[in-house]
């Protein structure tokens, strides 16, 4: 007893205690002394910008009757120079104040993006200040802002999240609103803000320029999203943004963990994996993820919804009728494709695998998205409608069920009422009570379905697991015993192989290496009578022991766990891609306030190639804009960029999807990305999607 006491308080001074239990490894003491290699542009003593007139866009009509002052913008390269003339110079190096706002999601790299700001801010006048709003958008509504200096900025070089200011999802999006905008800006004495987020924060950032062009405030936006659908194109399908911040990142950290259960599931060879990743409305994480892992099967949400049924066509062809129905994806078909490659696998021994699922894939379910489309609609006009909001006034899943169901007898009675009918209600009953609890959730601040709150995962395996079952019974779904290990057990035995072999096995004679139990053999029970028709045993005889046993390995067991990648990616420390490439958008962006420059996007073009091809550019926010239905009703928004089903990175997936699965005898095909490693060589420094879709033009 009296050699295990200690004196803890003597021991919690001890240096090496101390040491070990510090909050500063020496991780984190190299990322904070790295310095990101700078694209050579912006190395130079000041900047220009040049419109560049070879860049077009489509422009929505709409755009330009409410953003006039900044519609015509153009794309806007910056060119390095190492002298100006004294009023240019002037110009570019008087004392400015500059607002900073992170605005949705945290994203690896946003801290690089203040490093880069501040950096380029200070180098060209050491009077410029540097202000950090508070909790996002709140934080300039509510004049809550602190001014960042070397020692902040330098705490948090190249390191993940948004800690240094934090985030929020609050939109200046009311005359209100903007008035308290301005009032802060006036109070803090801003030239300009720079607004980092996604597509509704770029969106955001548009409508603030054109608010404050006559203020003589700046604005300008940078790209951050980890789910990559910031993705910029001109009519031409020029790449001016090839992906936005944290991409990168959150992909290589998803795969990273994904390739660990791929190593799992093929030591224990038991589990099937069930992998959701992040992605609402586009699967580029996805994509990215089955490149890095060569998971076993990866469900791209937009190949689905491009997904014809030929036979359902033909079908309707020979009966003279259409069948829209033939259109897109269904659940139903989902399922049966997915059990189709389980059971393969099981076939040759390999009742295990991963399986990648994009948590917005039920969007791309044509009979989902219908429900969808028309909750959105009916929760937005009660909300319209009433001093209460559609959750709180409905509370529990039979209260909203009973709503539905009073619209659905309101268009029996009123024709004109086509919102919700008896045939969905009746569609709808059919769905499991918690998927129907999921579709009625209650809506994100822009009136978004929120997919991540919804088990999607559940909703399709469920169905898996039901079609399965369903195999199994007919004696589908087997696993196949290895030739040579059933040879090996009778030999010890003392029994004939080939004489219970052909009895047992349906694919006996034909040479395959894994054998299947003949389909009739469903049970023990089953088993015996096959054996005694045979002539294998007599009727007072029981079944070999070896024999059962070879039966029963090769009864599947469907055993799943499932695992959801999102927050953890979004939380981790950047890449060295995203180290640089957010350092070079935060010196971009002050390129373009230092120019003049509003209602522009920091870009890094060239992003799929080598660093020293990297051209930072300014990109028009207001000619990307489209109008789309947020909580009810069409509103001007920044396109999301989906998964292009022509590109080369998806059909690389595709024609990698069959050796991927491996439904063979052999090895799987699992890739190791490793961990995310500052230091060394061997990660690669671009996203795979990346420097595939540019090796199409080489």
């Amino acid at each position: 007893m009296e050699k295990d006491f200690i004196d803890l308080e003597d021991f919690l001074k001890n240096p090496e205690v101390q040491n070990v239990t510090d909050n500063i490894n020496q991780e984190l003491i190299e990322r904070r002394k790295y310095t990101p290699p700078v694209c050579e542009v912006l190395s130079h003593q000041y900047t220009v910008l040049q419109d560049n007139p070879y860049f077009k866009f489509s422009i929505d009509r709409e755009s330009r009757k409410q953003m006039p002052s900044i519609i015509n913008n153009k794309v806007q390269n910056i060119v390095g120079v190492d002298f100006l003339e004294e009023s240019a110079k002037q110009g570019y190096c008087k004392k400015r104040n500059i607002g900073i706002v992170f605005s949705g999601g945290p994203a690896p790299g946003g801290h690089n993006v203040i490093a880069g700001l501040f950096d380029a801010a200070k180098k060209a006048n050491p009077e410029n200040k540097i202000y950090g709003f508070l909790l996002g958008p709140d934080g300039i509504l509510e004049n809550e802002a602190i001014e960042l200096t070397k020692s902040i900025v330098d705490s948090y070089r190249n390191l993940g999240g948004f800690t240094m200011i934090k985030t929020g999802r609050t939109k200046i999006d009311t005359k209100k609103k903007m008035a308290l905008t301005k009032k802060t800006c006036k109070n803090l004495n801003l030239d300009s803000i720079v607004i980092v987020g996604g597509d509704d924060s770029n969106t955001n950032a548009a409508f603030m320029a054109q608010e404050m062009f006559d203020d003589g405030i700046q604005v300008i936006g940078v790209p951050k999203t980890i789910d990559g659908d910031i993705q910029v194109k001109d009519i031409e399908g020029n790449v001016l943004c090839a992906i936005s911040f944290g991409f990168h990142t959150a992909a290589r950290a998803f795969a990273n963990e994904i390739s660990n259960l791929c190593t799992d599931c093929s030591s224990d060879v038991k589990y099937w994996h069930i992998c959701k990743v992040m992605g609402r409305v586009a699967s580029h994480l996805a994509l990215e993820v089955a490149l890095q892992t060569h998971a076993n099967i990866t469900l791209i949400g937009e190949e689905l919804a491009d997904y014809i049924d030929k036979k359902r066509l033909e079908k309707a062809k020979k009966e003279q009728i259409v069948d829209y129905s033939a259109y897109g994806m269904t659940l139903r078909y989902l399922s049966r494709f997915i059990c189709d490659c389980i059971v393969r696998r099981a076939a040759v021994g390999k009742n295990y695998g991963v399986i990648v699922i994009p948590e917005g894939i039920l969007e791309f379910i044509d009979e989902i998205q219908v429900f969808i489309i028309k909750l959105n609609a009916i929760i937005a006009e009660y909300n319209k409608m009433h001093d209460i909001d559609f959750h709180s006034d409905f509370p529990l899943l039979r209260d909203k069920l009973e709503h539905l169901r009073r619209l659905a007898r309101r268009s029996r009675e009123d024709r004109s009422f086509t919102i919700w009918n008896t045939r969905d209600d009746d569609l709808f009953d059919d769905i499991p009570e918690f998927f129907q609890k999921g579709l009625l959730t209650e809506r994100d601040s822009h009136g978004n379905f929120q997919f991540s709150l919804v088990e999607t995962d559940k909703v399709i395996m469920e169905l898996v697991t039901d079609y399965l079952n369903i195999l199994k019974e007919k004696g589908i779904y087997k696993i196949g015993i290895e030739r040579a290990y059933y040879t090996d057990i009778l030999n010890k035995e003392g029994l004939d192989p080939d004489f219970f072999g052909r009895a047992l096995f349906r694919n006996y004679d034909d040479n395959s290496m894994f054998l299947l139990v003949k389909e009739s053999i469903i049970s023990v029970k089953t088993l015996k009578k096959v054996l005694l028709k045979e002539g294998a045993i007599r009727e007072n005889e029981n079944i070999p022991a070896c024999v059962e046993k070879i039966y029963k390995k090769s009864a599947p067991k469907f055993k799943t766990q499932v695992h959801f990648y999102g927050y953890d990616g979004r939380g981790n420390d950047p890449t060295r891609f995203d180290c640089i490439y957010t350092y070079n958008l935060g010196l971009t962006a002050f390129s373009l306030i230092a120019n003049g420059s509003t209602g522009q996007m920091a870009a890094i073009k060239n992003l799929e190639m080598d660093f020293p091809r990297w051209e930072p550019i300014g990109i028009p926010i207001a000619p990307l804009m489209r109008l789309e239905e947020r909580k009810g009703r069409l509103a001007l928004v920044l396109e999301k960029s989906v998964v292009n089903v022509n590109s080369t990175a998806f059909k690389v997936v595709k024609a990698f999807r069959e050796k991927w699965l491996a439904a063979e005898p052999g090895e799987d095909h699992y890739r190791r990305p490793g961990p995310i490693r500052f230091t060394g060589k061997s990660e690669e420094d671009r996203p795979i999607t990346l420097v595939l879709n540019a090796l199409k033009d080489l």
